[in-house]
């Protein structure tokens, strides 16, 4: 089955079956999905956090524009980035990177060094909102890939990040949410967007081309 196919078949589910839960092994393939996306000089500047412990998702619940979906979703999955950008979050990246390709560590010095000189004399609010819009790369594999899975998801940037942030503890890993997404298996009775035809934006009101 193509891409578009999988795409074609994918809606934002609006309600989950909280006895269906998904295989280990599906959630590993989306969770790798979004491990492999491309990102802004290689660093990867965030984590993926999984989340399926029942407690930990109800302490969650209170952060949540959809409360159903975060407390009936098999698996959240939240992409949080880091915080800002620092010398030594970038050399572990590329020291880690020359080490795999047998390459001696410093080869990349210059490129670093450049990388360092822009990031590190910016504030870290501006750090952070380069680091966040790498994050809805991987959410975008990783819906995809679910898809393909046949996997029901969610993207959602509706919840209060304060509070998720402060239950996941994620200021002290230097971390901060940015978006989720609900992994499950819809409830077919009470997803009421199932029914509905999915619309998006006709292709001539969507492209230009020069």
């Amino acid at each position: 089955m193509s891409l578009i196919e999988d795409l074609k078949w994918r809606h934002a589910v609006k309600a989950y079956d909280p006895n269906k839960k998904v295989s280990q092994e599906d959630i590993d393939k989306i969770v790798e999905a979004a491990r492999l996306a491309p990102t802004s000089s290689g660093l990867q500047p965030f984590k993926v956090i999984i989340v399926q412990d029942q407690e930990v998702k109800n302490k969650l619940v209170k952060g949540a524009l959809n409360p159903e979906c975060m407390r009936d979703a098999s698996h959240i999955i939240i992409f949080a980035a880091w915080d800002r950008y620092t010398a030594d979050r970038i050399d572990h990246v590329y020291n880690f990177t020359t080490d795999e390709r047998g390459l001696p560590r410093g080869r990349f010095d210059s490129y670093t060094d450049m990388l360092k000189n822009i990031y590190l004399n910016e504030p870290a609010e501006r750090n952070f909102a380069h680091t966040a819009r790498q994050t809805y790369i991987a959410l975008g594999m990783a819906l995809a890939q679910a898809a393909e899975l046949r996997v029901d998801t969610t993207p959602a940037e509706g919840f209060n990040n304060a509070i998720i942030d402060e239950v996941l503890e994620l200021e002290k890993q230097g971390l901060k949410s940015v978006s989720l997404m609900y992994v499950g298996y819809a409830d077919a009775e009470k997803d009421w967007l199932s029914t509905m035809k999915k619309v998006r934006v006709p292709k001539e009101d969507f492209v230009l081309t020069y």
